[in-house]
């Protein structure tokens, strides 16, 4: 992943489009914000045309020249899209043919067989976190809904003590762990080192799915005590398919993207020495682009072909797989045009300036701009995005570890109490046939819940390493 945007910051500050000052700046943040914020929330606009307006209004309030603001914005755009496009891309052609072959399935068959009674949240967990490495969150709910509603009705489980976990574990790895586009753009934003930001937030996922999944889900099914809704009967992916991919197979194709950044990583720190042949080696399996790339080849083997998929067949699902993420690519691409429009008017040189006299600990203060951002849009994608814009040059001097978690604790805050403005609260109220109270008290509640433990181990690992 490039480091274009700190390391250009930090290495030859830019000069400002404006020459506003600090006041005015800060002024033109908030209106660009608040612009943002008012056609999302009350106008309904897509996320692409707000973050684009909203960019245009940052300039205009900075006192910018409308041309420089639109070079800004195009280039963000373009430099993020070019950056992060294909990886998303990539990810959503493999959890495209995962869902499609059957591997999801084969997954979820293999863990419940061997799942039963108390052990079943931990089971939801497991299958949600595997299964939502490379799928968007809401295509995996669409996936998980009806295993859930199935479990929950033939165990006679209460629907939260089921779902939750499920939820939790889809959620978290949409917040914080790459291939996501959120994570994506934070780390793209921020200079970070993909494979440490990955294996970090391996390490704040865990405990922070167990607490917002299993342990929560026992207070959750006291609160909300609903039995699942016969109105949406449990469809199969590979209902009409003769054969589907092992479950060592999927599984092993799944993780091989992790596993082979997670090793760069590991080499990165244990040899550290850019010649050395292994590491040479490392740098480029384990890079996102080729880790990725290598991931849909083998699945078009391990998953396409060992579901009997022709090579028509095979097309089709690539190709279909590609469209629905065409709004995420211009989302994520528009919040890097926002992101660069802030830095040319010369906020992120401002925040590096009044960071030096604040007492707040910096990934505290990421978390608290993406909270905010994330209670005004609704949109995770959105928070992270901009408030990576945001605090990106205090990044400049960071440890790579600690730029690492500096994308965590962005992460960690856009996932902060969905609400009413967020589509995903709606997705999960009409799924699991609940009322608005019931959805605060249950999906709500264990966001926050992600959110605040997510950055309380953030800010427990920055004192160790």
């Amino acid at each position: 992943m490039t480091r274009l945007s700190v390391e250009m910051l930090a290495a030859d500050p830019v000069e400002p489009i404006t020459s506003a000052g600090n006041a005015q700046l800060g002024i033109a943040v908030l209106a660009g914000i608040a612009v943002i914020v008012l056609l999302i929330t009350k106008f309904k606009l897509h996320a692409f045309l707000a973050l684009t307006i909203g960019s245009l209004a940052l300039g205009a309030f900075a006192g910018a020249p409308l041309g420089k603001t639109i070079a800004s914005f195009s280039t963000g755009l373009g430099n993020t899209v070019a950056s992060v496009g294909v990886l998303i891309a990539l990810g959503a052609i493999l959890g495209k043919l995962l869902a499609d072959s059957g591997g999801a399935d084969q997954i979820v068959d293999t863990i419940l067989a061997k799942a039963s009674g108390r052990a079943m949240p931990w089971a939801m967990v497991l299958i949600a976190s595997i299964i939502g490495l490379p799928l968007f969150f809401e295509v995996g709910i669409v996936l998980l809904i009806p295993v859930v509603l199935l479990v929950a009705k033939r165990g006679n489980y209460s629907l939260m003590r089921i779902g939750i976990p499920a939820l939790a574990g889809l959620s978290v790895m949409h917040g914080l762990i790459p291939p996501h586009p959120g994570p994506l753009a934070a780390i793209d934003a921020i200079g970070a080192n993909m494979g440490v930001t990955l294996a970090l937030g391996v390490l704040v996922a865990i405990p922070t799915v167990i607490i917002a999944g299993p342990v929560f889900s026992t207070y959750a099914a006291r609160w909300v005590d609903i039995p699942a809704p016969e109105r949406m009967l449990p469809t199969r992916a590979s209902e009409n398919l003769d054969r589907r991919p092992s479950f060592v197979a999927t599984v092993s194709t799944v993780l091989l993207p992790v596993v082979l950044m997670l090793v760069k990583a590991l080499v990165d720190i244990v040899v550290d020495d850019p010649e050395h042949p292994v590491q040479r080696v490392t740098d480029v399996i384990g890079s996102p682009l080729i880790a990725l790339l290598a991931a849909v080849l083998v699945g078009i083997f391990t998953l396409g072909r060992a579901a009997g998929f022709t090579k028509e067949r095979l097309s089709s699902t690539v190709e279909k797989s590609l469209a629905p993420i065409a709004g995420v690519l211009l989302i994520v691409g528009a919040g890097g045009g926002f992101k660069q429009t802030l830095i040319d008017v010369g906020v992120g040189q401002m925040i590096l300036e009044f960071s030096e006299s604040w007492a707040i600990p910096t990934l505290l203060l990421a978390w608290l701009i993406a909270v905010a951002i994330r209670l005004a849009t609704g949109s995770a994608t959105v928070a992270t995005i901009s408030a990576a814009g945001l605090v990106a040059p205090l990044a400049a001097d960071m440890s790579t570890t600690h730029a690492a978690l500096l994308v965590l604790a962005i992460g960690s805050g856009s996932l902060f109490f969905s609400h009413v403005n967020d589509a995903g609260f709606w997705l999960v109220k009409e799924y699991f046939a609940m009322t608005v109270g019931q959805t605060v008290k249950t999906w709500s509640v264990m966001e926050t819940i992600i959110s605040v433990v997510g950055i309380v181990f953030v800010l427990l690992l920055s004192l160790v390493i």
